[in-house]
């Protein structure tokens, strides 16, 4: 497993930043200055990214332990799996909100704001609270600096979320994973239920080359004690992996299968789901009936853990209400102004992602609007990818779909150091023989602006980082409600 902490001068430059803004946070919190606390305590947790990414135990265990261990007054389900991480905890907090089971989700990566890592009953915490857990994690991490070095962002992110749980006495949650499983700071936790969606080929370089590698990475969750859910198929053996595991630790385990799924174009699906029949999804994609199957699953494991019951009534009201972001999200009239066409949002952000999206197309773009209200006009798919994904492949996937294929491609960036240029992703785009026609933006904004001047309907893919540039852009605009994850601060995705 690869080590990369930043250089030792990098950590001593940030230090000093780091304590500036920490004391900007004790006499922003004093204050009740909850805005000005809630900047501060960004730039002091984003300032340990420079600590690089660490995996390992070590630093979180010692971390909560310092915190006073605040982790084990919370029950609940944490999620691994290469994609459907995030449709699986929409799904199951729509199901619990549905049932007035009051519980927290941690969605990865934030699209808006930071603040969208922490979220009580589907609402980001406020910028006070979330401050004041930031600042006491980060306090934590000051005691054990000595003895197990220094603690990274997301160790801080994962000590400062569950410091909120126990000041919102939160004691239900859905919890995703980071970084494969095994040495994932959320691992930390041990919620009684343990699920893996799926797996695929990404983040090679910290979990391994082939299926069956990353497959045990994630299926390390699974702890004795723990009930599973797998919803993995039996691709490149990861299904036997991850059952060898459960059998070996001695958790009760249930396999998570999808029966037929039918797509109601823009109203989201009907899936087949055992022992329950026909049950709405208002998700978008056929790939999200085998999220829901996970899903159900997990509630019933939650309920076999005497954690949180849900009837079969509020599931699926919830499941048919859910809604996820970023994630195939429909967006009418994004454009305003007169402008009919819709916007589709979709991380899609690795291969697999991308084969997803390219298949959901298939029954999703008849039914997409123009700028005129016209349908089965070729769309304009604005891309942009992180240079550490695998964008020929990724660019393949989606030139499998006819509709992206005559697409007018812009190539654009989310200004983050780790974004693809858009001259070498255009490169890879024209490779893949993916698009009609292709063009470079040099900002997502201005991708807007270029892709408005053609008639189709909006795709945006790629990357979680674009999309949340987009929405957070739309929200700026009024055409999207502020969902209470606005807040006009640096951290926001860009």
């Amino acid at each position: 497993m690869p080590d990369q902490p930043s250089d030792p001068q990098l950590i001593l430059e940030m230090r000093d930043r780091v304590a500036r803004a920490r004391a900007e946070v004790v006499l922003a919190v004093g204050e009740g200055r909850g805005p000005d606390a809630w900047r501060a305590a960004l730039v002091a947790l984003e300032s340990r990214g420079r600590f690089g990414i660490r995996m390992g135990l070590g630093r979180s265990n010692a971390l909560l332990r310092a915190l006073g261990s605040p982790e084990t007054g919370v029950r609940g389900a944490l999620v691994a799996g290469t994609n459907g991480k995030g449709s699986v905890v929409a799904l199951v907090s729509a199901a619990l909100r549905a049932a007035g089971i009051r519980h927290a989700t941690t969605p990865k990566p934030h699209l808006v704001s930071y603040r969208e890592r922490v979220q009580i009953d589907g609402q980001p915490l406020a910028p006070l609270p979330f401050a004041q857990a930031v600042a006491r994690a980060l306090d934590a991490a000051d005691q054990i600096e000595e003895r197990v070095g220094p603690a990274t962002e997301f160790e801080i992110l994962v000590g400062a979320i569950f410091e909120a749980l126990r000041q919102e006495e939160i004691t239900t949650a859905i919890v995703e994973v980071g970084l494969g499983g095994r040495l994932d700071a959320t691992h930390a936790w041990d919620g009684g239920v343990a699920v893996v969606t799926n797996v695929g080929l990404d983040h090679q370089q910290y979990l391994g080359d082939t299926i069956e590698a990353i497959a045990k990475e994630k299926a390390a969750i699974i702890v004795r004690g723990d009930r599973a859910v797998i919803g993995a198929s039996e691709r490149g053996g990861a299904l036997d992996v991850i059952r060898h595991r459960a059998q070996r630790v001695g958790a009760p385990f249930t396999i998570a299968r999808a029966g037929t799924t039918r797509s109601l174009g823009r109203d989201g699906i009907e899936v087949e789901l055992e022992g329950r029949g026909a049950v709405r999804v208002g998700l978008l994609g056929r790939h999200q009936g085998a999220n829901a199957a996970v899903a159900a699953a997990t509630l019933d494991a939650l309920r076999d853990a005497g954690i949180a019951s849900v009837s079969d009534e509020e599931m699926r009201a919830g499941f048919a209400a859910a809604r996820w972001p970023g994630r195939m999200e429909l967006i009418p009239n994004a454009l305003g102004g007169g402008d009919e066409r819709d916007l589709l949002l979709d991380g899609a952000h690795n291969e697999d992602g991308a084969a997803a999206l390219a298949t959901s197309l298939a029954d999703l773009a008849p039914h997409l609007l123009s700028a005129t209200g016209a349908r089965n006009v070729p769309p304009v798919l604005i891309l942009a990818v992180m240079a550490d994904k695998s964008v020929a492949a990724l660019s393949a996937a989606l030139a499998t779909s006819p509709t992206l294929r005559g697409a007018q491609v812009i190539c654009t960036t989310v200004g983050d150091v780790r974004s693809l240029a858009p001259e070498q992703l255009a490169a890879a785009v024209r490779g893949a023989k993916l698009g009609a026609q292709v063009q470079i933006a040099a900002s997502p904004n201005a991708a807007l602006l270029a892709a408005a001047a053609h008639q189709g309907p909006i795709i945006a893919a790629g990357s979680l980082y674009l999309v949340g540039a987009i929405r957070g852009e739309l929200m700026r605009r009024g055409v999207l409600p502020d969902d209470g994850s606005r807040d006009d601060v640096a951290g926001s995705a860009t």
